[in-house]
């Protein structure tokens, strides 16, 4: 696979894959591009097959050249704002950022400014990769609204598919640090639960029997409260909400979700006097491979404010 100057990535089909339609192949090679991009690529002919284009149910051949044409980065209706940025790292290739709580990452329904990439938009000045979309330029990964913490931004289109392949792979180390409500009893663990959409609230999601997709988040506890605990945890697959819906799972939704854990968020305030702003979840550390350099590299993310003196009040029982 290659990436050049007209910004094509290439490959040759290994193997003839006649139950397997050619937007389905592309998924597999470029993990970091949504379904619906794919489809639009294929639709408007950026997709051809031995130079040629070709529909999505194409059923790739051994032999066959594919060609993919990413557009040019760009965010739809997105602009440049100054918004400042806390970089734990920068080079030609790729940013990491510690991200404040309460920043949206990429534009969307109803936050269609002041996010993530309308900062990266006016840092970078256009020094994006194109493969997340026309709204998510750079963006290989995402934290929720209220999470904080160790986030990694690709400037380039073979790195940013590198570190797609490496999430993907999950050789992508994510640790994150979390307060959660209530006695977690045992000192380390495993959650291994699939996760669905939730059945009747479209916009959660929930740990379903038979259905849903695998998701594995381990643990330890770094310290017990009398009204909380405060955890290390451990991402070994990228679900939505993962380790909000996992810990609810386990009877400890964390602090100051109000999605996941009203019911307990609402005890707390009224056993210890404290409503958190947010849900206190921190992405620690994150390790990845650089794909420039090959140097395995780690990045940690101080503990931010809101987090400290959520400890403060913990400990003060």
């Amino acid at each position: 696979m290659r990436a050049d100057g007209n910004r094509v990535s290439s490959f040759i089909v290994e193997r003839s894959l006649p139950n397997e339609r050619l937007d389905t192949l592309l998924r597999i090679h470029f993990p970091a591009a949504s379904r619906g991009t794919l489809k639009r690529l294929i639709e408007q002919g950026n997709v051809r097959v031995d130079g040629q284009p070709v529909k999505p149910a194409h059923h790739p051949r051994q032999g066959e050249r594919i060609d993919v044409h990413w557009p040019e980065p760009k965010a739809a209706g997105a602009q440049p704002e100054e918004i400042p940025l806390d970089i734990l790292y920068e080079d030609e290739d790729l940013i990491v950022l510690n991200k404040p709580p309460g920043l949206v990452v990429h534009p969307s329904a109803g936050h269609d400014e002041h996010t993530l990439v309308n900062a990266l938009l006016h840092h970078c000045r256009g020094q994006l990769s194109g493969i997340g979309g026309v709204a998510r330029p750079g963006i290989v990964h995402r934290l929720d609204r209220d999470t904080s913490g160790c986030l990694v931004v690709a400037k380039n289109d073979l790195t940013h598919l590198s570190l797609a392949k490496q999430f993907h792979d999950r050789v992508v180390e994510k640790v994150y640090h979390a307060l959660v409500c209530g006695e977690v009893r045992e000192s380390s663990g495993e959650i291994r639960a699939a996760i669905a959409r939730h059945p009747s609230h479209r916009k959660r999601m929930a740990v379903t029997e038979g259905q849903g997709r695998e998701a594995w988040t381990s643990y330890r506890v770094l310290e017990k409260f009398r009204h909380g605990t405060w955890l290390e945890a451990t991402l070994h697959t990228g679900r939505t909400h993962q380790i909000r819906v996992h810990f609810h799972h386990l009877g400890a939704p964390l602090i100051g979700d109000e999605t996941y854990g009203r019911r307990q968020n609402n005890r707390l305030k009224e056993l210890a006097g404290y409503a958190a702003p947010r849900q206190m979840l921190h992405a620690r550390t994150l390790s990845f491979t650089h794909p420039g350099t090959a140097e395995a590299l780690t990045f940690e993310a101080p503990l931010p404010r809101d987090f400290l003196d959520a400890l403060a009040m913990l400990r003060r029982g």
